[in-house]
């Protein structure tokens, strides 16, 4: 007699109140800083109030893209909602590993990408790259002599 093997049911692509916060006490278990465990309990909560509010959506790709936008509509910042990116794609992943979304779902989630870092240089890099070029160094060695016609002359 052979044995049939049974395929895992993955038909729930709504994940309800309780599977949410299911998924949520197994993610923050799962985290050893008590510092990480206050970020994505916020993270997840807000994600969790968002998907709620929404009507009748499946949590796939498609919602956590438009929960990326949601974010950057608030006008937080690109590390802000890297963060809380990064925490319903755990989310995501702990619902995967409990039976509630399938791997393929959450194989999606997991490849949203999180919002460009864009900004001014860092000051201290900009202030090596000026001192690397040699007029720059000439005008601060001049400056430390504390002789002043010397930095009229070399054009500073």
């Amino acid at each position: 007699m052979v044995k049939q093997r049974i395929k895992p049911n993955y038909r729930r692509r709504l994940l309800r109140l309780p599977d949410l916060d299911h998924c949520k006490r197994s993610v923050l278990n799962s985290l050893g800083s008590p510092a990480s465990r206050r970020v994505y309990e916020y993270a997840i909560d807000q994600f969790i109030a968002w998907y709620c509010s929404e009507p009748r959506l499946a949590f796939n790709r498609i919602v956590v893209v438009r929960y990326r936008m949601h974010l950057e509509s608030r006008g937080l910042a690109a590390n802000t909602i890297n963060q809380q990116l990064a925490a319903v794609r755990r989310l995501a992943h702990e619902a995967s590993d409990s039976g509630l979304l399938s791997p393929e779902l959450a194989a999606g989630i997991s490849r949203v990408k999180g919002v460009k870092q864009l900004g001014p240089e860092p000051p201290m890099l900009s202030a090596i790259v000026w001192f690397r070029q040699p007029h720059h160094r000439a005008r601060i060695f001049f400056a430390t002599l504390g002789e002043s016609n010397v930095l009229t002359t070399t054009g500073g």
